[in-house]
Protein backbone atom coordinates (compact mmCIF):
# COMPACT_ATOMS: atom_id res chain seq x y z
CA UNK A 1 0.00 0.00 0.00
CA UNK A 2 1.23 3.24 -0.54
CA UNK A 3 -0.06 6.10 1.89
CA UNK A 4 0.87 10.15 0.85
CA UNK A 5 0.56 12.91 3.26
CA UNK A 6 1.65 16.89 2.79
CA UNK A 7 3.06 16.05 6.21
CA UNK A 8 3.55 12.31 5.77
CA UNK A 9 3.53 10.70 2.72
CA UNK A 10 3.37 7.28 4.02
CA UNK A 11 3.82 3.97 1.61
CA UNK A 12 3.59 0.42 2.41
CA UNK A 13 2.35 -3.24 1.59
CA UNK A 14 2.70 -4.69 -1.56
CA UNK A 15 3.46 -2.39 -4.54
CA UNK A 16 3.94 -4.40 -7.17
CA UNK A 17 5.02 -4.04 -11.53
CA UNK A 18 3.95 -6.81 -13.41
CA UNK A 19 5.93 -6.78 -16.31
CA UNK A 20 8.54 -9.17 -17.18
CA UNK A 21 9.40 -9.45 -13.47
CA UNK A 22 8.08 -7.34 -10.19
CA UNK A 23 10.50 -4.58 -9.71
CA UNK A 24 9.05 -3.31 -6.52
CA UNK A 25 8.29 -6.11 -4.04
CA UNK A 26 6.48 -4.68 -1.02
CA UNK A 27 8.44 -1.83 0.19
CA UNK A 28 6.98 0.68 2.60
CA UNK A 29 7.70 4.17 3.65
CA UNK A 30 6.98 7.73 4.78
CA UNK A 31 7.82 11.31 3.41
CA UNK A 32 7.40 14.41 5.03
CA UNK A 33 6.55 17.46 4.38
CA UNK A 34 8.86 20.60 4.74
CA UNK A 35 11.83 17.63 4.15
CA UNK A 36 13.84 16.85 1.38
CA UNK A 37 14.30 13.53 0.66
CA UNK A 38 16.24 11.49 -1.34
CA UNK A 39 15.00 8.59 -3.10
CA UNK A 40 18.70 6.59 -3.79
CA UNK A 41 19.93 2.83 -4.69
CA UNK A 42 21.76 0.66 -6.99
CA UNK A 43 20.83 0.81 -11.14
CA UNK A 44 17.83 -0.87 -11.62
CA UNK A 45 16.74 -1.02 -8.06
CA UNK A 46 13.29 0.58 -8.44
CA UNK A 47 13.72 4.16 -7.70
CA UNK A 48 12.12 5.51 -10.99
CA UNK A 49 9.00 2.96 -10.89
CA UNK A 50 8.83 4.17 -7.40
CA UNK A 51 8.56 7.52 -8.61
CA UNK A 52 6.14 7.36 -10.97
CA UNK A 53 4.18 4.93 -8.79
CA UNK A 54 3.99 8.18 -5.99
CA UNK A 55 3.50 11.14 -8.64
CA UNK A 56 0.54 8.85 -10.36
CA UNK A 57 2.81 8.94 -13.53
CA UNK A 58 2.47 5.17 -13.75
CA UNK A 59 -1.27 3.58 -12.45
CA UNK A 60 -1.47 0.01 -14.35
CA UNK A 61 0.56 -2.67 -13.07
CA UNK A 62 0.89 -2.01 -9.37
CA UNK A 63 -1.30 -3.05 -6.56
CA UNK A 64 -1.75 -1.52 -3.91
CA UNK A 65 -3.12 1.95 -2.29
CA UNK A 66 -2.34 5.64 -1.73
CA UNK A 67 -3.60 8.02 0.67
CA UNK A 68 -3.08 11.67 2.10
CA UNK A 69 -3.14 12.28 5.25
CA UNK A 70 -4.47 9.23 6.21
CA UNK A 71 -7.58 9.62 3.53
CA UNK A 72 -7.50 7.65 0.36
CA UNK A 73 -5.73 9.25 -2.39
CA UNK A 74 -7.85 10.92 -5.40
CA UNK A 75 -5.65 10.51 -8.38
CA UNK A 76 -7.22 13.84 -10.16
CA UNK A 77 -7.19 16.14 -6.84
CA UNK A 78 -4.02 14.39 -6.04
CA UNK A 79 -2.24 16.05 -9.08
CA UNK A 80 -3.68 19.60 -9.36
CA UNK A 81 -1.71 19.47 -5.97
CA UNK A 82 1.94 18.34 -6.85
CA UNK A 83 4.18 18.18 -9.95
CA UNK A 84 6.77 16.05 -11.48
CA UNK A 85 9.53 17.99 -12.72
CA UNK A 86 11.42 14.79 -14.94
CA UNK A 87 14.78 14.63 -15.79
CA UNK A 88 15.47 15.97 -18.94
CA UNK A 89 13.98 19.52 -19.33
CA UNK A 90 11.59 19.55 -21.88
CA UNK A 91 11.12 23.22 -22.65
CA UNK A 92 9.57 25.41 -25.29
CA UNK A 93 12.87 26.10 -26.77
CA UNK A 94 11.81 29.01 -29.19
CA UNK A 95 10.67 31.21 -26.28
CA UNK A 96 12.35 33.45 -23.43
CA UNK A 97 12.45 32.37 -20.15
CA UNK A 98 9.80 35.65 -19.73
CA UNK A 99 7.58 34.20 -22.22
CA UNK A 100 7.56 30.47 -21.02
CA UNK A 101 6.39 32.38 -17.48
CA UNK A 102 3.58 34.23 -18.99
CA UNK A 103 2.41 30.87 -20.68
CA UNK A 104 2.84 28.54 -17.74
CA UNK A 105 0.97 31.82 -15.81
CA UNK A 106 -1.73 32.50 -18.06
CA UNK A 107 -2.40 28.26 -17.91
CA UNK A 108 -2.26 28.12 -14.54
CA UNK A 109 -3.50 30.45 -12.85
CA UNK A 110 -6.40 31.45 -14.84
CA UNK A 111 -8.40 34.46 -15.58
CA UNK A 112 -9.77 35.52 -11.96
CA UNK A 113 -6.05 36.43 -11.59
CA UNK A 114 -5.46 39.83 -13.06
CA UNK A 115 -2.48 40.39 -15.20
CA UNK A 116 -0.44 42.29 -12.81
CA UNK A 117 -0.50 39.45 -10.33
CA UNK A 118 0.54 37.06 -12.77
CA UNK A 119 3.27 39.82 -13.83
CA UNK A 120 4.45 39.88 -9.91
CA UNK A 121 4.52 36.41 -9.54
CA UNK A 122 6.59 36.01 -12.27
CA UNK A 123 8.84 38.82 -11.27
CA UNK A 124 9.44 37.27 -7.75
CA UNK A 125 9.87 33.89 -8.30
CA UNK A 126 12.72 34.86 -11.48
CA UNK A 127 14.62 36.66 -8.68
CA UNK A 128 14.26 34.15 -6.34
CA UNK A 129 15.61 31.43 -8.69
CA UNK A 130 18.46 33.34 -10.13
CA UNK A 131 16.90 34.24 -13.30
CA UNK A 132 16.10 37.85 -13.53
CA UNK A 133 18.69 38.87 -15.72
CA UNK A 134 17.93 36.06 -18.11
CA UNK A 135 14.05 36.93 -18.57
CA UNK A 136 14.90 37.89 -22.27
CA UNK A 137 16.90 35.28 -23.56
CA UNK A 138 15.59 32.25 -25.25
CA UNK A 139 15.32 28.85 -22.90
CA UNK A 140 17.58 27.08 -25.78
CA UNK A 141 20.43 29.66 -24.96
CA UNK A 142 20.19 28.44 -21.03
CA UNK A 143 22.71 26.53 -19.46
CA UNK A 144 22.60 23.22 -17.94
CA UNK A 145 21.37 24.48 -14.68
CA UNK A 146 19.03 27.35 -15.96
CA UNK A 147 17.55 25.24 -17.97
CA UNK A 148 16.82 23.35 -14.72
CA UNK A 149 15.94 26.47 -12.90
CA UNK A 150 13.55 27.14 -15.56
CA UNK A 151 11.58 23.71 -15.23
CA UNK A 152 11.26 24.68 -11.94
CA UNK A 153 9.79 27.91 -12.30
CA UNK A 154 7.70 26.69 -14.32
CA UNK A 155 5.86 24.17 -11.65
CA UNK A 156 5.97 27.30 -8.92
CA UNK A 157 3.80 29.42 -10.75
CA UNK A 158 0.93 27.67 -8.55
CA UNK A 159 2.62 27.01 -6.37
CA UNK A 160 2.02 23.03 -5.87
CA UNK A 161 2.83 21.69 -2.17
CA UNK A 162 3.80 18.91 -3.88
CA UNK A 163 6.66 18.52 -5.72
CA UNK A 164 8.74 15.18 -7.38
CA UNK A 165 12.07 15.55 -8.95
CA UNK A 166 13.85 12.88 -11.38
CA UNK A 167 17.20 12.90 -10.94
CA UNK A 168 17.36 17.06 -10.54
CA UNK A 169 21.60 16.91 -10.52
CA UNK A 170 21.74 14.70 -13.88
CA UNK A 171 24.02 16.18 -16.54
CA UNK A 172 24.78 19.58 -14.16
CA UNK A 173 28.62 20.84 -12.80
CA UNK A 174 29.79 19.94 -9.18
CA UNK A 175 28.65 24.15 -8.84
CA UNK A 176 25.19 23.78 -10.46
CA UNK A 177 24.60 20.74 -8.41
CA UNK A 178 24.95 22.46 -5.59
CA UNK A 179 22.29 25.57 -6.26
CA UNK A 180 19.76 23.01 -7.26
CA UNK A 181 20.05 20.91 -4.31
CA UNK A 182 20.28 24.32 -2.06
CA UNK A 183 16.82 25.28 -3.89
CA UNK A 184 15.24 22.27 -3.70
CA UNK A 185 16.04 22.56 0.42
CA UNK A 186 14.73 26.42 0.41
CA UNK A 187 11.71 24.88 -0.95
CA UNK A 188 11.01 22.47 1.25
CA UNK A 189 11.93 24.80 4.16
CA UNK A 190 8.88 26.54 2.74
CA UNK A 191 6.32 23.69 3.92
CA UNK A 192 7.06 21.73 0.59
CA UNK A 193 6.74 17.97 0.56
CA UNK A 194 10.04 17.66 -1.78
CA UNK A 195 11.15 14.24 -3.39
CA UNK A 196 13.78 13.40 -5.34
CA UNK A 197 15.47 10.81 -7.27
CA UNK A 198 19.29 10.78 -6.92
CA UNK A 199 22.22 8.27 -7.99
CA UNK A 200 24.80 8.91 -5.98
CA UNK A 201 25.63 12.75 -4.61
CA UNK A 202 28.96 13.65 -3.36
CA UNK A 203 29.31 13.72 0.43
CA UNK A 204 28.16 17.40 0.60
CA UNK A 205 25.03 17.10 -1.47
CA UNK A 206 24.35 14.23 0.72
CA UNK A 207 24.18 16.18 4.05
CA UNK A 208 22.11 18.70 2.12
CA UNK A 209 19.09 16.00 2.44
CA UNK A 210 16.51 15.69 5.56
CA UNK A 211 15.89 12.11 4.87
CA UNK A 212 16.50 9.01 2.54
CA UNK A 213 14.81 6.40 1.26
CA UNK A 214 17.07 3.98 0.00
CA UNK A 215 16.25 0.81 -2.20
CA UNK A 216 18.13 -2.49 -3.71
CA UNK A 217 16.57 -4.65 -5.53
CA UNK A 218 13.11 -3.96 -5.04
CA UNK A 219 13.22 -3.58 -1.19
CA UNK A 220 13.97 -1.13 0.92
CA UNK A 221 16.98 -0.73 2.85
CA UNK A 222 17.10 2.28 4.48
CA UNK A 223 14.62 4.80 5.27
CA UNK A 224 15.21 7.78 7.64
CA UNK A 225 17.16 10.56 8.32
CA UNK A 226 20.58 11.45 6.51
CA UNK A 227 22.74 12.11 10.02
CA UNK A 228 21.55 8.69 11.17
CA UNK A 229 22.19 6.44 8.52
CA UNK A 230 26.21 5.80 9.56
CA UNK A 231 24.62 4.72 12.88
CA UNK A 232 22.25 2.94 11.82
CA UNK A 233 24.52 0.74 9.69
CA UNK A 234 26.62 0.26 12.28
CA UNK A 235 24.41 -1.35 14.61
CA UNK A 236 24.12 -4.07 12.16
CA UNK A 237 28.07 -4.77 11.55
CA UNK A 238 28.21 -2.32 8.34
CA UNK A 239 30.83 0.35 9.27
CA UNK A 240 31.94 3.23 7.10
CA UNK A 241 35.01 4.16 6.93
CA UNK A 242 36.35 7.50 8.35
CA UNK A 243 36.80 10.15 5.21
CA UNK A 244 33.94 7.94 3.09
CA UNK A 245 30.74 8.82 1.85
CA UNK A 246 27.91 7.24 3.69
CA UNK A 247 26.04 7.83 0.13
CA UNK A 248 28.51 5.56 -1.78
CA UNK A 249 29.20 3.69 1.36
CA UNK A 250 24.87 2.90 1.64
CA UNK A 251 25.17 2.13 -2.31
CA UNK A 252 28.60 -0.24 -2.00
CA UNK A 253 26.57 -2.17 0.50
CA UNK A 254 23.80 -2.38 -1.43
CA UNK A 255 25.69 -3.55 -4.71
CA UNK A 256 26.95 -6.46 -2.26
CA UNK A 257 30.40 -5.31 -2.12
CA UNK A 258 30.58 -5.93 1.80
CA UNK A 259 29.00 -8.89 1.36
CA UNK A 260 25.59 -10.37 1.20
CA UNK A 261 23.70 -7.87 3.66
CA UNK A 262 20.75 -6.99 1.88
CA UNK A 263 18.32 -9.32 3.69
CA UNK A 264 19.62 -7.90 6.98
CA UNK A 265 18.86 -4.56 6.27
CA UNK A 266 15.54 -5.18 4.62
CA UNK A 267 14.37 -6.95 8.39
CA UNK A 268 16.28 -4.27 10.37
CA UNK A 269 13.73 -2.05 8.40
CA UNK A 270 10.92 -3.94 7.72
CA UNK A 271 11.27 -3.04 4.15
CA UNK A 272 10.37 0.43 5.18
CA UNK A 273 7.61 0.25 7.77
CA UNK A 274 10.29 1.86 10.37
CA UNK A 275 11.54 5.22 10.19
CA UNK A 276 15.08 5.88 11.94
CA UNK A 277 15.61 9.54 12.94
CA UNK A 278 17.02 11.83 14.98
CA UNK A 279 17.41 10.96 18.66
CA UNK A 280 17.49 7.51 18.96
CA UNK A 281 19.40 5.27 20.10
CA UNK A 282 19.59 1.79 18.68
CA UNK A 283 20.13 -1.28 20.98
CA UNK A 284 20.89 -4.56 19.35
CA UNK A 285 19.98 -7.97 20.02
CA UNK A 286 21.66 -11.21 20.84
CA UNK A 287 22.44 -11.21 17.29
CA UNK A 288 23.70 -8.27 16.53
CA UNK A 289 20.26 -7.04 14.75
CA UNK A 290 18.63 -3.66 16.10
CA UNK A 291 15.63 -3.76 17.66
CA UNK A 292 14.37 -0.91 15.09
CA UNK A 293 11.04 -1.29 16.74
CA UNK A 294 12.03 0.06 19.50
CA UNK A 295 14.51 2.87 18.45
CA UNK A 296 12.68 4.30 15.72
CA UNK A 297 9.86 5.05 18.70
CA UNK A 298 6.87 5.23 15.62
CA UNK A 299 5.86 1.64 15.63
CA UNK A 300 5.35 -0.66 17.68
CA UNK A 301 5.32 -4.56 17.58
CA UNK A 302 2.01 -5.95 17.07
CA UNK A 303 0.94 -2.25 16.02
CA UNK A 304 -1.72 -2.05 13.30
CA UNK A 305 0.25 0.00 10.51
CA UNK A 306 -2.76 2.41 10.00
CA UNK A 307 -1.98 3.77 13.21
CA UNK A 308 1.12 5.69 12.02
CA UNK A 309 -0.47 9.44 12.49
CA UNK A 310 1.07 12.53 12.47
CA UNK A 311 2.81 13.71 15.54
CA UNK A 312 3.59 17.47 14.53
CA UNK A 313 0.83 19.82 16.01
CA UNK A 314 1.44 22.26 13.29
CA UNK A 315 0.37 19.80 10.75
CA UNK A 316 -2.55 20.64 8.46
CA UNK A 317 -5.29 17.46 8.44
CA UNK A 318 -6.28 18.25 5.29
CA UNK A 319 -4.24 18.50 1.78
CA UNK A 320 -6.65 20.91 -0.05
CA UNK A 321 -7.10 22.88 2.84
CA UNK A 322 -3.29 23.45 2.81
CA UNK A 323 -3.12 24.47 -0.70
CA UNK A 324 -6.44 26.66 -0.70
CA UNK A 325 -5.08 28.69 2.50
CA UNK A 326 -2.04 29.21 0.84
CA UNK A 327 -3.58 30.42 -2.16
CA UNK A 328 -3.53 33.62 -0.73
CA UNK A 329 -0.13 34.50 0.46
CA UNK A 330 2.80 35.99 -1.05
CA UNK A 331 6.94 35.35 -1.86
CA UNK A 332 8.91 37.09 0.17
CA UNK A 333 12.59 36.78 1.90
CA UNK A 334 13.45 33.96 -0.47
CA UNK A 335 10.87 31.38 0.76
CA UNK A 336 8.47 30.82 -1.67
CA UNK A 337 4.83 31.14 -0.40
CA UNK A 338 1.87 30.55 -2.28
CA UNK A 339 -0.23 32.91 -4.19
CA UNK A 340 -0.40 32.21 -7.65
CA UNK A 341 2.24 20.23 -44.77
CA UNK A 342 1.99 16.55 -44.37
CA UNK A 343 5.62 15.53 -43.87
CA UNK A 344 6.23 18.76 -41.91
CA UNK A 345 2.82 18.06 -39.50
CA UNK A 346 3.67 14.57 -39.15
CA UNK A 347 7.00 15.70 -37.04
CA UNK A 348 4.81 18.37 -35.45
CA UNK A 349 3.16 15.97 -32.79
CA UNK A 350 6.11 13.48 -32.50
CA UNK A 351 8.78 16.61 -31.91
CA UNK A 352 6.23 18.08 -29.10
CA UNK A 353 5.25 15.04 -27.59
CA UNK A 354 8.24 15.35 -24.61
CA UNK A 355 6.61 18.65 -23.51
CA UNK A 356 3.24 17.69 -24.12
CA UNK A 357 3.68 14.41 -21.68
CA UNK A 358 5.17 16.76 -18.96
CA UNK A 359 2.86 19.57 -19.08
CA UNK A 360 -0.46 17.46 -19.70
CA UNK A 361 0.34 15.20 -16.77
CA UNK A 362 1.09 18.49 -14.11
CA UNK A 363 -1.92 19.79 -15.54
CA UNK A 364 -1.35 22.53 -17.14
CA UNK A 365 -3.68 21.79 -19.53
CA UNK A 366 -5.73 18.24 -21.11
CA UNK A 367 -5.07 16.88 -24.06
CA UNK A 368 -8.40 17.83 -25.57
CA UNK A 369 -7.57 21.85 -25.29
CA UNK A 370 -4.34 21.01 -26.46
CA UNK A 371 -5.78 19.49 -29.95
CA UNK A 372 -8.31 22.31 -30.25
CA UNK A 373 -5.44 24.57 -30.12
CA UNK A 374 -2.97 22.83 -32.43
CA UNK A 375 -6.32 22.57 -34.76
CA UNK A 376 -7.36 26.26 -34.84
CA UNK A 377 -3.93 27.79 -34.34
CA UNK A 378 -3.34 26.16 -37.72
CA UNK A 379 -6.49 27.59 -39.53
CA UNK A 380 -5.64 31.37 -40.30
CA UNK A 381 -2.30 30.46 -41.79
CA UNK A 382 -3.25 27.17 -43.71
CA UNK A 383 -6.20 29.42 -45.03
CA UNK A 384 -3.97 32.91 -46.08
CA UNK A 385 -1.16 30.56 -47.49
CA UNK A 386 -3.69 28.13 -49.78
CA UNK A 387 -5.81 31.27 -51.13
CA UNK A 388 -2.75 33.50 -51.54
CA UNK A 389 -1.61 29.89 -53.95
CA UNK A 390 -4.80 29.36 -55.09
CA UNK A 391 -5.64 32.83 -56.44
CA UNK A 392 -2.28 33.35 -58.56
CA UNK A 393 -2.91 29.99 -59.80
CA UNK A 394 -6.36 30.68 -61.00
CA UNK A 395 -5.75 33.85 -62.80
CA UNK A 396 -2.69 33.36 -64.01
CA UNK A 397 -4.11 30.19 -65.93
CA UNK A 398 -6.33 32.91 -67.45
CA UNK A 399 -9.16 31.28 -65.61
CA UNK A 400 -12.98 32.86 -65.95
CA UNK A 401 -13.66 35.77 -63.99
CA UNK A 402 -16.66 34.30 -62.13
CA UNK A 403 -16.83 34.60 -58.74
CA UNK A 404 -19.03 31.62 -57.32
CA UNK A 405 -16.65 29.58 -59.88
CA UNK A 406 -13.36 31.30 -58.45
CA UNK A 407 -15.53 30.61 -54.75
CA UNK A 408 -15.79 27.01 -55.45
CA UNK A 409 -12.09 26.52 -56.49
CA UNK A 410 -10.44 28.00 -53.67
CA UNK A 411 -13.32 26.35 -50.99
CA UNK A 412 -12.47 23.00 -52.28
CA UNK A 413 -8.37 23.56 -52.56
CA UNK A 414 -8.66 24.69 -48.61
CA UNK A 415 -10.42 21.63 -48.07
CA UNK A 416 -7.79 19.29 -49.74
CA UNK A 417 -5.08 21.21 -47.73
CA UNK A 418 -7.45 21.06 -44.51
CA UNK A 419 -7.24 16.80 -44.92
CA UNK A 420 -4.00 16.87 -46.16
CA UNK A 421 -3.03 17.81 -42.64
CA UNK A 422 -5.07 15.72 -40.99
CA UNK A 423 -3.13 12.70 -42.79
CA UNK A 424 0.06 14.53 -41.21
CA UNK A 425 -1.58 14.79 -37.77
CA UNK A 426 -3.15 10.97 -38.09
CA UNK A 427 0.50 10.27 -38.66
CA UNK A 428 2.24 12.24 -36.49
CA UNK A 429 0.02 10.86 -33.65
CA UNK A 430 0.54 7.18 -34.20
CA UNK A 431 4.45 6.93 -35.45
CA UNK A 432 7.54 8.75 -33.89
CA UNK A 433 9.52 11.18 -36.57
CA UNK A 434 11.58 8.61 -38.18
CA UNK A 435 8.80 6.47 -39.64
CA UNK A 436 6.19 8.99 -39.48
CA UNK A 437 8.82 11.14 -42.37
CA UNK A 438 9.04 8.21 -44.38
CA UNK A 439 5.95 6.41 -44.10
CA UNK A 440 4.06 9.56 -44.48
CA UNK A 441 5.04 9.74 -48.42
CA UNK A 442 4.43 5.74 -49.16
CA UNK A 443 1.15 6.41 -47.71
CA UNK A 444 0.44 9.11 -49.97
CA UNK A 445 1.30 6.92 -52.87
CA UNK A 446 -2.43 4.74 -53.52
CA UNK A 447 -4.43 7.55 -52.68
CA UNK A 448 -2.65 9.38 -55.69
CA UNK A 449 -2.76 6.74 -57.93
CA UNK A 450 -6.55 5.67 -57.54
CA UNK A 451 -7.30 9.66 -57.55
CA UNK A 452 -8.18 9.68 -61.43
CA UNK A 453 -5.10 11.75 -61.83
CA UNK A 454 -3.34 9.34 -63.38
CA UNK A 455 -5.28 6.60 -65.04
CA UNK A 456 -8.80 7.62 -65.69
CA UNK A 457 -11.55 6.11 -63.30
CA UNK A 458 -13.08 3.35 -65.96
CA UNK A 459 -9.83 1.80 -66.67
CA UNK A 460 -9.21 1.28 -62.81
CA UNK A 461 -10.06 -2.50 -62.69
CA UNK A 462 -13.63 -2.99 -60.90
CA UNK A 463 -12.15 -5.24 -58.35
CA UNK A 464 -9.84 -2.09 -57.29
CA UNK A 465 -12.62 1.09 -58.22
CA UNK A 466 -13.21 0.39 -54.48
CA UNK A 467 -10.00 2.22 -53.54
CA UNK A 468 -10.83 5.22 -55.47
CA UNK A 469 -13.81 6.23 -52.99
CA UNK A 470 -10.91 5.88 -49.84
CA UNK A 471 -8.54 8.59 -51.91
CA UNK A 472 -9.34 12.37 -50.44
CA UNK A 473 -6.99 13.31 -53.44
CA UNK A 474 -9.88 11.70 -55.74
CA UNK A 475 -12.61 14.39 -54.83
CA UNK A 476 -10.00 17.09 -54.48
CA UNK A 477 -9.25 16.31 -58.13
CA UNK A 478 -12.88 15.69 -59.02
CA UNK A 479 -14.02 19.05 -57.25
CA UNK A 480 -11.73 21.15 -58.80
CA UNK A 481 -11.99 19.77 -62.20
CA UNK A 482 -15.58 20.26 -62.15
CA UNK A 483 -15.26 23.81 -60.72
CA UNK A 484 -12.80 24.62 -63.82
CA UNK A 485 -14.37 22.98 -66.69
CA UNK A 486 -18.17 22.15 -65.23
CA UNK A 487 -21.34 24.06 -65.39
CA UNK A 488 -21.70 25.36 -68.35
CA UNK A 489 -18.25 27.08 -69.14
CA UNK A 490 -17.94 28.37 -72.52
CA UNK A 491 -15.93 27.15 -75.34
CA UNK A 492 -11.90 27.72 -74.71
CA UNK A 493 -10.13 29.59 -76.97
CA UNK A 494 -8.00 27.59 -80.14
CA UNK A 495 -5.59 28.79 -82.39
CA UNK A 496 -5.36 25.34 -84.23
CA UNK A 497 -7.33 23.69 -86.81
CA UNK A 498 -8.36 21.16 -84.44
CA UNK A 499 -8.10 21.22 -80.78
CA UNK A 500 -10.01 18.25 -79.09
CA UNK A 501 -10.37 19.84 -75.75
CA UNK A 502 -11.66 22.75 -76.88
CA UNK A 503 -15.06 22.32 -75.24
CA UNK A 504 -14.71 21.86 -71.72
CA UNK A 505 -17.07 18.80 -71.42
CA UNK A 506 -14.48 16.37 -73.82
CA UNK A 507 -12.11 16.86 -70.41
CA UNK A 508 -14.35 16.05 -68.44
CA UNK A 509 -15.66 12.79 -70.33
CA UNK A 510 -11.60 11.97 -71.07
CA UNK A 511 -11.58 12.46 -66.83
CA UNK A 512 -14.85 9.86 -66.75
CA UNK A 513 -16.03 12.42 -64.60
CA UNK A 514 -19.69 13.84 -66.64
CA UNK A 515 -21.92 11.96 -63.97
CA UNK A 516 -20.11 13.63 -61.29
CA UNK A 517 -21.19 15.82 -58.49
CA UNK A 518 -19.34 18.89 -56.54
CA UNK A 519 -21.63 18.69 -53.77
CA UNK A 520 -20.58 14.75 -52.76
CA UNK A 521 -16.86 15.38 -53.40
CA UNK A 522 -17.29 18.50 -50.49
CA UNK A 523 -19.59 16.11 -48.75
CA UNK A 524 -17.01 13.68 -48.28
CA UNK A 525 -14.05 15.72 -48.03
CA UNK A 526 -15.81 17.18 -44.91
CA UNK A 527 -16.23 13.62 -43.76
CA UNK A 528 -12.74 12.86 -44.21
CA UNK A 529 -11.41 15.63 -42.45
CA UNK A 530 -13.89 14.78 -39.45
CA UNK A 531 -12.96 11.09 -39.36
CA UNK A 532 -8.96 11.90 -39.88
CA UNK A 533 -9.30 14.48 -36.75
CA UNK A 534 -11.04 12.13 -34.47
CA UNK A 535 -8.86 9.29 -35.64
CA UNK A 536 -5.34 11.72 -34.81
CA UNK A 537 -7.13 12.80 -31.20
CA UNK A 538 -7.84 8.80 -30.62
CA UNK A 539 -4.49 7.53 -31.69
CA UNK A 540 -2.54 10.71 -29.63
CA UNK A 541 -4.36 10.01 -26.83
CA UNK A 542 -3.27 6.26 -27.01
CA UNK A 543 0.68 7.53 -27.41
CA UNK A 544 0.40 8.83 -24.22
CA UNK A 545 -1.11 6.11 -22.08
CA UNK A 546 1.40 4.04 -24.02
CA UNK A 547 4.41 5.86 -23.55
CA UNK A 548 3.34 6.70 -19.61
Amino acid sequence: MVEECVDNIIYRQAIRIRYVKTILKSVSGRLRSSELTAIMGPSGAGKSTLLNILTGYKTSGAEGSITMNGHERNLSAFRKLSCYIMQDNQLHMNLTVEEAMKVAANLKLGSHISQAEKEEVIKEILEILGLSEHRRTMTSNLSGGQKKRLSIALELVNNPPIMFFDEPTSGLDSSSCFQCISLLKTLARGGRTIICTIHQPSARLFEMFDALYTLAEGQCVYQGSTSQLVPFLRTIGLNCPSYHNPASFIIEVSCGEYGDNIKNLINAINNGKYDIREGHTFPETKDGMNNCTAATGILKNGDNVDKLKIKNKNDISNLEEKFQEEKTGEINNGKLIPGYATNDIAKQIPLELPVLLKENFNRWYSLKAYYLAITISDIPFQTIFCVLYVTVVYFLTSQPADMSRFSMFVGTCLLISFVAQSVGLVVGAAMNVQNGVFLAPVMSVPFLLFSGFFVSFDAIPVYLRWITYLSYIRYGFEGTALTIYGYGREKLKCFQVYCHFKNPETTLEELDMLDADFTLDILALVLIFVVLRISAYLFLRWKIKTVR
